[in-house]
């Protein structure tokens, strides 16, 4: 993914609502499975992570990445960034 792409995809996500929360279990395989299902249908979601959560927000989306096969777009704070180009419907055309 080029440097113009991920920008372009930092500000189309300036305007969507975390999607997902994670919280004190963290990541388990039903948590990742439906974001998995989320990034097919809309190729570009934010993930919040709350308070409650003790893990590292860059290391949880490192680990969401190659456990759901997309990019990381940016994690600013407690807020991640995920994209992956959708096989059945594309949303998103990329610059």
């Amino acid at each position: 993914m080029t440097t113009k792409q991920r920008a372009y995809l930092k500000g189309l996500a300036m305007n969507i609502e975390p999607t997902f929360r994670v919280g004190k279990q963290s990541l388990t395989p039903e948590f990742c499975e439906g974001i998995r299902e989320v990034l097919e249908a809309r190729e570009l979601i934010k993930v919040a992570v709350l308070n409650n959560c003790a893990d590292d927000p860059k290391e949880l989306a490192r680990v969401l990445s190659e456990r759901t096969g997309s990019d990381v777009i940016q994690v600013i704070g407690k807020r991640i960034v995920l994209y992956k180009e959708s096989k059945t419907q594309k949303k998103i055309i990329l610059p």
